[in-house]
């Protein structure tokens, strides 16, 4: 691969990133000396990358049109509103954040994420995808009802994979309908974390406007204006009539403009002085305008530019030589592969099998159908409800899907899961991963309320593995049951339990019991927690302390039938999730023992109501929310002697 033998050359540096520590910094700089401060951001990205891993190849690519903003724009006055965030590390690298750009997605350290308690530069939160364009027109809108802001300027950053989900569209058509003087920029970098589909990005890899022609255009509205021949209420109908005679002489239709969206574009998002130069011809002009640039994920660093796939967040690497560090010592399968793996094997005996997932086929191993079955998988996009009503479709044409959506994006498509799935009562298999808290990615990337939003509905059946062969054998039950099911684990490695056994079928609704114990408290896990149950009850074992243990694995439906056996020998119940302690087993556990076995008593752990888990290790936000393996040994010596 290129670049990756060779060493990375960095020393192209004039220091200026030491100068410029606000954006009022960067605006007394020369527009000469911005190519010069690009590269410092770029250098200083790689550095502090290479040894605590983010998200590199979009915030590379991201550079120019970052400074040029901050360069054009009077921030923090004027706004700038990022979709997703991943492109955002030079805009904190220029916001004052420079010497804390070391503690990047660190426990107490800066957020991964644009966030606004953060800094004031910070508009609005960034971690899903397609928001700004809302967000920004609503802002935007706000100025002009608010006397003496009506010149604050809002511009709203998105990708070209982020403007294919709905709710951009629904942003871009309320924008043509409400007076506003929004500025959309559209970061076309033919990437999103695996390479975009749909004809709209194939529309957008082809768009070609004149810039010539957009100066012609404004010049004559000017006129037009000033000489009373047309009036802003007219404007519209001139943008209609010049976006005809256009799309005549071109043989093209504009999307943008045949909403009534100035379009401006495309334009090289690496040429900095330029972007400076367009920035500032078009920031002033009334109505809402879009702004279409070109940018390379990974620019200004080969190996990210050869592979940005890879690059999107590579974990830590050499900066001179691109080469990935390996993870050290033996390494369990991830839960992902867990999944991905089991696709496949069921996929060739069960031609009813199809695969689908929302912009996310490496992430969560549905890729791994994808190699061998490309006809039957189906990647939609960053388009989570329209993935959960596709796969409605396909269920009620005969196929079975595997719907593979990480659980903070399936919570974008809860409406789907109830009206286009559950109400009917079909066979979809929902694969929810990154169930729990993940990390570092932090706030907006937790999966904590997928068992408290799913529970509620009806004929939905929710399961969460304790290990890989549970999973595995959750996957081949739902092949068999009449209705649609939700499987949640969890992001990074399974516990390494022993090979894959062949599959069989699970009992739905029953648990089992992974240790018995005399000491009056039992402890209810599901999924992938259990397993530092088992670490509790083997440090509680070598103090001279028996506690009994079960995988529930079932959510809905509940073994209340273990319930009612635990309550003959148990007085004390301490249930153990990785999920909101509202709504999900706990909840469902306290429910039934208050109305069945009130002198049973319930203690809940798993992440407490509102608590907003901040970035850090999955572990240490175990322990910061009450429910590691310590936690559970407590609250067990504290039942046992109640």
């Amino acid at each position: 691969m290129e670049g990756m033998n060779e060493a990375v050359d960095m020393s192209e540096t004039q220091n200026l990133l030491a100068k410029v520590k606000w954006p009022a910094d960067l605006r007394q700089l020369d527009e000469e000396q911005l190519p010069a401060l690009c590269q410092d951001l770029r250098n200083r990205i790689i550095e502090t990358l290479s040894e605590n891993p983010g998200h590199f190849a979009s915030s590379m690519g991201a550079v120019e049109l970052t400074v040029a903003l901050h360069y054009v724009l009077n921030t923090p006055e004027d706004r700038i509103v990022w979709d997703v965030g991943h492109q955002a590390y030079a805009h904190k690298l220029l916001t004052g954040r420079a010497d804390r750009f070391d503690t990047l997605r660190k426990e107490g350290g800066l957020s991964g994420f644009p966030k606004p308690s953060e800094s004031e530069y910070d508009t609005f939160v960034a971690g899903h995808a397609s928001n700004s364009i809302s967000a920004a027109l609503g802002m935007a809108i706000s100025d002009l009802l608010t006397p003496g802001h009506e010149n604050i300027k809002t511009v709203a950053v998105i990708g070209d994979a982020s403007i294919s989900g709905g709710l951009a569209f629904e942003g871009l058509n309320n924008a043509s309908q409400h007076a506003n003087n929004l500025l959309i920029v559209l970061n076309d970098n033919d990437m999103s974390i695996d390479p975009n589909v749909g004809a709209l990005h194939r529309y957008l890899s082809k768009l070609t406007t004149s810039a010539g022609y957009n100066r012609m255009r404004y010049r004559a509205y000017n006129f037009l204006k000033r000489h009373r021949v047309i009036t802003d209420k007219g404007r519209g109908q001139l943008i209609r009539l010049t976006n005809a005679i256009k799309s005549a002489i071109s043989k093209r239709q504009n999307i943008f403009e045949g909403l009534n969206i100035r379009y401006f574009g495309p334009i090289d998002g690496h040429d900095v002085r330029n972007l400076v130069k367009v920035l500032r011809d078009i920031k002033d002009m009334k109505g809402p305008k879009i702004l279409h640039i070109c940018t390379q994920k990974g620019k200004g660093y080969a190996p990210a530019e050869a592979n940005p796939s890879v690059w999107h967040a590579p974990g830590k690497f050499d900066p001179k030589t691109g080469e990935r560090a390996k993870p050290e010592g033996k390494q369990h399968p991830k839960w992902q592969d867990v999944f991905g793996d089991a696709l496949v094997e069921l996929a060739k005996n069960h031609d009813e099998i199809v695969g689908i997932t929302a912009a996310m086929p490496s992430g969560t191993s549905i890729s791994k159908m994808m190699d061998v079955f490309p006809d039957r998988v189906f990647d939609v996009g960053i388009s989570e409800g329209h993935a959960v009503t596709f796969a409605g479709g396909l269920a009620a044409a005969g196929k079975h899907p595997f719907v593979a959506i990480y659980s903070s994006f399936l919570q974008r498509a809860y409406d789907n899961i109830i009206h286009d799935v559950a109400i009917q009562g079909l066979p979809v298999t929902f694969c929810i991963d990154r169930a729990g808290v993940v990390g570092d990615d932090g706030v907006t990337h937790h999966g904590l309320f997928d068992l408290a939003y799913l529970s509620v509905i009806p004929g939905l059946k929710i399961a969460a593995p304790m290990d890989e062969n549970t999973l595995r054998d959750l996957m081949y039950t739902s092949l068999s049951l009449n209705g649609p099911i939700a499987i949640r684990y969890p992001r990074g490695s399974a516990p390494g339990f022993p090979p894959y056994a062949p599959f069989k079928e699970i009992s739905v609704g029953k648990a089992r019991m992974v240790s018995s114990g005399d000491c009056g408290v039992a402890i209810l896990t599901i999924g992938a927690v259990g397993n530092d149950a088992v670490k509790a009850v083997e440090s509680l074992k070598a103090q001279g302390i028996n506690a009994t243990h079960y995988d529930m694995i079932w959510l809905k439906p509940l073994d209340t039938h273990a319930l009612g056996e635990i309550a003959k020998t148990h007085k004390a119940v301490v249930t153990v999730e990785d999920a909101s302690v509202r709504g999900g087993l706990g909840s469902a556990v306290q429910e039934w023992f208050s109305e069945h076995h009130p002198d049973v008593v319930v203690r809940k752990l798993g992440v407490p109501d509102e608590k907003w888990v901040d970035h850090a290790s999955v572990e240490r936000q175990k322990q910061a929310c009450g429910y590691d393996a310590d936690a559970i040994i407590k609250a067990v010596l504290k039942l046992k002697d109640t």
